[in-house]
């Protein structure tokens, strides 16, 4: 090792800092952030924690689309005998760094432990921003196709569609793609009303944040990018007081 320390003594965090209001962070995870040697993230989600962090503390910051370049950084300063922590949006095991830092781990044989601490997904914090829209059973889609073949999220889209489930869109637009959208509302469209409603929310938490209910004919005609995250609702989904909510059953079980 570089410096010659054990790596006994080295600890890596992967830490969820939640939608990005610091009142929505577990106190676990600012804690963890206090005492970290070396904070290491997407420099965003390094804005939006800036106070949390011991002024003693190495930040190690880098731009979008450089994931795997920040887990690598972590886990060899880990190895070192640091104690790091690893930020990142929302939850860690949702769409986010938890997977990435465990299958670099393997390839590195890494030794040092490994934590993830939870924080709040974009799906629940949209959720509780628009009402109760995931009382019942539900799906989360991406519609990026980085990663993942756009072949494989329009078979998942037309499995879920059927189904009933709310479906939960991440990543729904980018500047470049602007297509998975439109054909998502068509896939729903065979299986669901029209006027299904769906949520639209974008920077949850945030002082940007803006918040728009609108039905599954016309959620086209709002205003979609990566900071969104889209609730299309089931067929048992409706709006009441601005708030959209999916019953549970209970009317069903109890007579409500």
């Amino acid at each position: 090792m570089t410096t010659g320390q054990d790596n006994r003594n080295g600890s890596l965090v992967v830490v969820g800092i939640g939608p990005g209001a610091i009142d929505l962070m577990a106190p676990r995870a600012r804690t963890a952030l206090e005492q970290a040697e070396i904070v290491v993230g997407y420099r965003t989600y390094l804005d939006l924690v800036r106070d949390c962090l011991n002024p003693a503390s190495e930040v190690i910051s880098s731009s979008m689309m450089q994931e795997i370049d920040r887990c690598r950084k972590a886990l060899e300063l880990t190895e070192e005998g640091r104690r790091v922590a690893l930020v990142c949006g929302g939850d860690p095991g949702i769409y986010a760094m938890a997977g990435l830092v465990f299958e670099l781990a393997k390839s590195m044989n890494a030794k040092a432990p490994i934590d993830i601490i939870p924080g709040i997904a974009a799906l629940n914090s949209c959720a509780a921003i628009l009402g109760a829209p995931l009382m019942h059973d539900f799906a989360a889609i991406s519609l990026s196709d980085l990663m993942t073949p756009w072949e494989m999220i329009e078979r998942r889209l037309e499995a879920v569609a059927p189904a009933d489930f709310v479906v939960v869109i991440y990543n729904p637009r980018s500047k470049k793609r602007t297509d998975q959208i439109v054909r998502t509302r068509e896939i729903m469209l065979t299986h669901r009303s029209s006027d299904t409603p769906v949520g639209i929310v974008s920077g949850a938490t945030r002082e940007h944040e803006t918040v728009r209910l609108t039905t599954l004919a016309n959620m086209l005609d709002e205003e979609i990018g990566m900071q969104t995250t889209v609730i299309i609702g089931n067929s048992q989904t409706f709006v009441w007081r601005d708030k959209m909510v999916t019953p549970r059953g209970y009317s069903k079980k109890y007579g409500l």
